[in-house]
């Protein structure tokens, strides 16, 4: 079965073209990405139908072959009236009802999804989460948000809110995320340990002592990535911002467990290119924390595509939906 996807960021868009046989996805085609904001909503969903039709050109495949159209998209949205509310990250992108805009241009059954509900399905029915019914995919990259499967079902809740764990408090105060101090996204999130190195950085210069990380960046450039990567070579600093954000990661983490119970969760982006400097204290924390019978019963793991998620994502959003019409 053929799926054509749409993975829309705020900063590039794509589309892609994949290929299910027997569960498996067994190939996945893109094609060049286009820069989010260099256009109206208008004018990159009419080029997302060109690029698409295009695409199906170059592989000689007919749109009579295509089973659906998946698009994955951040929240807020509505996936149940197929229209993206006005996004954080889309500037302009208000109201637009995406799903008939497309329909009617590529006359394909379309399906909308937010980026971390259709992360959730890309590694329940593709990757590491694929054979195991109760899991959860956190996307832990510039923002932190959750797609929950509970008996192998996606849960989306009553307005597609079901998984917003950024918003969740873990402090009184600390970096912000999710428009809240001390939030999960404030601490486990791009934005938010950008918000720590900035924040430690300069209590260390207001100290007198010299910073290793600053002999290369600016203070304003500071980000996950460079912190990351100063850990990895035994920065001290580095280390230390990495311990703080991989205290919280668990006390997120085993609110998740406790409540939810799941067999598995899965890290995306950071967790997926960084995850052994988080994994021992992460782990420290999760083991005073949970409870015993819901912690021994969830293993928690990278994700499978890294880069590549949206549009896995994309094109699971429409092969989960184009079969749940079937039923």
């Amino acid at each position: 079965m053929l799926y054509l996807g749409v993975n829309i960021g705020g900063t590039k868009s794509s589309v892609s073209l994949g290929k299910v046989i027997e569960g498996e996805l067994v190939d996945l085609k893109r094609r060049h990405e286009r820069p989010t904001k260099d256009y109206s909503y208008t004018e990159l969903i009419h080029l997302f139908c060109q690029d698409m039709n295009q695409m199906l050109d170059d592989n000689d495949v007919s749109k009579s072959d295509v089973k659906a159209i998946g698009i994955s998209c951040g929240n807020p949205l509505s996936s149940k009236n197929g229209t993206i509310l006005s996004p954080p990250n889309l500037p302009g992108w208000d109201n637009v009802p995406i799903v008939d805009m497309i329909r009617e241009e590529m006359a394909i059954d379309t399906y909308l999804c937010n980026d971390a509900n259709g992360g959730a399905l890309a590694e329940s029915m593709f990757g590491a989460g694929k054979g195991v019914d109760n899991m959860v995919f956190l996307t832990f990259g510039t923002g932190m948000g959750a797609g929950i499967m509970a008996n192998g079902r996606l849960v989306e809740g009553a307005s597609d809110s079901a998984g917003e764990v950024g918003h969740v408090r873990l402090e009184d105060q600390g970096p912000v995320g999710y428009g809240k101090r001390g939030s999960f996204e404030g601490y486990c999130s791009g934005g938010g340990i950008a918000q720590l190195a900035r924040q430690w950085v300069t209590e260390e210069l207001q100290m007198g002592r010299e910073v290793d990380m600053l002999k290369e960046h600016t203070i304003d450039e500071l980000s996950a990535k460079i912190v990351c990567e100063y850990a990895f070579e035994g920065d001290p600093l580095a280390l230390a911002i990495v311990d703080e954000v991989a205290y919280h990661l668990g006390r997120g983490l085993s609110i998740i467990i406790d409540i939810l119970n799941p067999s598995r969760i899965i890290l995306g982006s950071i967790y997926h290119r960084s995850g052994v400097l988080f994994e021992t204290r992460m782990q420290e924390i999760i083991e005073k924390e949970t409870l015993i019978f819901a912690r021994e019963a969830c293993e928690i793991l990278p994700s499978s595509f890294g880069e590549s998620i949206g549009n896995v994502s994309a094109i699971s959003i429409a092969a989960y939906y184009a079969k749940q019409e079937c039923k």
